[in-house]
């Protein structure tokens, strides 16, 4: 079964960086668009950024462009997602997805989660 496993949150200071990663398995992660979402205190899950099979089509919100860089070791089925800039409105779970050809990130599957925290 496809099994994602975030790591990496903390805390950080405003303007500090952090890098997740998640790995995973269950699947042909070579093969799958994988994706960075995020779950703020008190609101709903958003999309962060996403990336094709290749790493070639990469995409973000425009909430983190310019301060995220999201990219993958298809040999060690790792995904990252290297976080510079950070602002406390950074703070959030931030999740990675698997989201099937065809199909929407709403309905992806994603792992538990790793807590990151923005201090200003």
């Amino acid at each position: 079964q496809v099994q994602l496993v975030e790591s990496g949150g903390g805390l950080v200071q405003s303007g500090g960086s952090l890098r997740l990663s998640c790995a995973a398995s269950g699947f042909t992660f070579s093969r799958s668009w994988m994706y960075w979402l995020r779950q703020a205190p008190g609101k709903g899950l958003e999309w962060v950024s996403h990336i094709n099979s290749s790493g070639g089509t990469i995409r973000y919100a425009d909430s983190v462009k310019g301060r995220f860089t999201i990219s993958r070791d298809n040999a060690k089925n790792t995904l990252y997602l290297q976080m510079n800039g950070l602002k406390p409105e950074d703070t959030a779970v931030y999740y990675c997805a698997k989201v099937d050809p065809g199909s929407t990130w709403q309905r992806g599957v994603w792992g538990q989660g790793t807590q990151v925290t923005v201090s200003s």
